[in-house]
């Protein structure tokens, strides 16, 4: 089987989300562009494209040919920019997706520098802590905090994610400090959904802590305010924590006890990287990397940093 303009063409109507969008940039009419979807679904002997009143979606088939098909056309246009002797400059739309206050703190403050050196990338950027879908939602490149990389996926390690217990002083002061992993049973817990039981490691032991949230919400930074505002417990990550670790809004809860060390900041994208792609994940990761060198000393419960 050969890529035929079909298969550009079905990209690009899934890409643009819209028959008539997808004929304007490829200079045909809705009509034509119908039905030549028409002819690409009837030779394949699947339904590709689910239409409703205000947009169009991939169906599962659909949405899994899109994927494969945006690979193949990246890697065609990455060799033939070799053979011309020329590196591919990165251009066009780049979708990226990332956990809400991650994506607010982190990647929102380097994109200023990043569309100053690439000014043909036309960028979006969708904030939310549910999971993301790359091929139903057309991400081109997903920042995510995990250990897993999904099949077909490919994945770059940009920074640790080290989480730690904390709350505040007012909050301590009133209800106690918890000296080990069994005295956070008479506290108040703040997780967000999904988030309970804690699993804390210290070299050669673990505990698993359970129980409820005490106000349940679905959003991280929701969690983060209720421990800064004295409301209980946390176990937050690093990088969100970092800055009230150091001002002592919030101090460290059993120093010695940290969540596991398996989950990384990761971007994860096809295998066949667009030059947006790549250009963008090579402008985050030094700058997520500096957020590495920072540890916490589990003596005094103060950020240090290293230099390494």
């Amino acid at each position: 089987m050969t890529l035929d303009p079909d298969h550009a063409l079905f990209v690009a109507i899934v890409d643009a989300g819209s028959i008539a969008a997808a004929g304007r940039a490829h200079g045909l009419s809705p009509a034509a562009v119908s039905k030549r979807l028409a002819r690409l679904e009837a030779r394949l002997g699947a339904r590709l494209v689910e239409r409703t009143t205000r947009r169009l979606h991939p169906t599962a088939a659909g949405a899994q040919l899109h994927a494969d098909l945006t690979h193949i056309l990246a890697a065609l246009a990455a060799a033939e920019a070799r053979v011309g002797g020329a590196a591919a400059v990165p251009s066009g739309r780049l979708r990226v997706a990332a956990p809400t206050s991650f994506g607010r703190l982190h990647i929102a403050p380097h994109l200023g520098d990043f569309l100053g050196h690439h000014p043909a990338i036309t960028f979006e950027l969708l904030l939310s802590d549910a999971y993301v879908d790359l091929a139903a939602e057309r991400i081109d490149c997903a920042i995510r905090i995990t250990d897993r990389v999904p099949p077909g996926l490919t994945a770059r390690r940009l920074a640790t994610n080290r989480r730690v217990v904390c709350a505040s002083p007012a909050y301590l002061a009133a209800a106690g400090v918890p000296m080990t992993p069994d005295d956070l049973a008479r506290h108040r817990l703040l997780a967000a959904d999904g988030q309970l039981p804690w699993r804390l490691l210290t070299p050669g032991r673990r505990a698993l802590i359970e129980g409820a949230s005490a106000v349940r919400t679905n959003s991280s930074e929701v969690v983060r305010e209720l421990a800064l505002s004295g409301v209980g417990v946390a176990l937050r990550s690093l990088w969100d924590v970092g800055e009230p670790l150091r001002d002592g809004r919030l101090v460290r809860v059993l120093p010695a006890w940290e969540g596991p060390h398996d989950l990384g900041i990761l971007a994860i994208h096809g295998p066949q990287p667009s030059a947006a792609v790549t250009a963008f994940v090579d402008h985050l990761a030094p700058r997520l990397h500096a957020a590495s060198w920072e540890a916490l000393d589990s003596t005094t419960g103060e950020v240090q940093h290293r230099n390494n």
